[in-house]
């Protein structure tokens, strides 16, 4: 099977974007993701050649051959700790989450996959392993995604609806489309609404991820500090909302156990602020969740949400796919 063919579409909607409708005629929907890959990282334990390196708390090399306990003890962090600190933010304010789900990390933490489900939180698929699959053959990302689809549903009780690599191949997206069954995937970072694709030949839901609402630029050098995470969603936020006036969009926030999940980019540091973010004035995570609740003119939505909406409103027929 050949790779997809070589497409790039640098126009999108020209600025012309469709109304996306919101319910309740909601200027903006907001997605908040959680991404949950601990366990699913490499190690040598898992049959991995070396130790993962990717989105830790300090610069460092994989290890051939070797384990890192410092790095497995991060990623541990975020099962033990960091995921019941965001579970706990986001289930007292009644929020929707999707989660992005490495299949073999869901598997070893059955209590959270509970708490999860418990929550209504939708559950979709971050692949099997937390690893770079730019260059694997295609043979065996194809193996992979199938093996994904089958530990997630044996470990969630459902199959996932969504998907999210991260790290995507050329082949990604067409063998999801060859696979089916999936309402929509994520790999991409092109737009502030979804939008239907047509490189298959078959129309497929894309619904973009963002990296600048991101807690990994914690980790990744550029620069952000705990106190302007909620400054910089609460700017994005309320541009987005502006925006919305005429033509509505989609904000996505994205999360990790790991990295959100610790106490001092969790925390409320300045109780007595209200809870609108001041620019220039500390913040965090937990100042921007208290300032979204406030907000009348927003939805708060799972992907899966979104996508079914997209999919009613917008459907691939009415000409938009590219």
């Amino acid at each position: 099977m050949s790779a997809l063919k070589p497409h790039r579409n640098l126009q999108g909607y020209a600025g012309r974007p469709p109304d996306p409708r919101w319910p309740n005629g909601a200027r903006l929907a907001i997605q908040f993701v959680i991404n949950y890959e601990e366990g699913g990282e490499n190690c040598i334990l898992d049959g991995d050649g070396g130790s993962e390196a990717f989105l830790t708390e300090e610069p460092t090399l994989p290890l051939a051959g070797r384990r890192n306990l410092n790095v497995e003890s991060q990623y541990e962090y975020g099962s033990r700790a960091g995921f019941w600190r965001l579970h706990r933010l986001m289930t007292e304010r009644g929020f929707p989450v999707t989660v992005f789900g490495i299949a073999t990390a869901l598997r070893k933490n059955p209590a959270a996959v509970a708490a999860m489900k418990d929550a209504g939180w939708e559950i979709a698929s971050h692949g099997l392993k937390w690893i770079n699959y730019a260059d694997m053959p295609e043979g065996e990302e194809r193996r992979q995604i199938l093996e994904a689809i089958r530990i997630h549903t044996e470990a969630t009780g459902e199959r996932p609806l969504g998907w999210y690599t991260g790290r995507m191949s050329m082949n990604t997206r067409r063998i999801l489309s060859e696979i089916g069954g999936f309402a929509y995937d994520s790999d991409s970072f092109s737009d502030d609404l979804p939008y239907w694709v047509s490189d298959n030949g078959e129309p497929q839901l894309v619904v973009p991820y963002t990296l600048d609402n991101n807690d990994g630029r914690y980790l990744n050098g550029f620069g952000l500090q705990a106190q302007d995470f909620a400054t910089y969603l609460t700017r994005a936020c309320d541009l987005l909302r502006k925006e919305g006036r005429t033509q509505p969009k989609m904000m996505n926030v994205g999360l990790h156990c790991r990295i959100a999940g610790k106490p001092g980019r969790a925390a409320d540091l300045e109780r007595v602020l209200d809870h609108v973010t001041t620019p220039g004035r500390a913040a965090d995570l937990e100042r921007f969740l208290d300032h979204v609740t406030t907000l009348e003119d927003v939805w708060v939505a799972r992907r899966i949400d979104i996508a079914s909406h997209w999919r009613t409103v917008h459907p691939a027929s009415d000409g938009r796919a590219s």
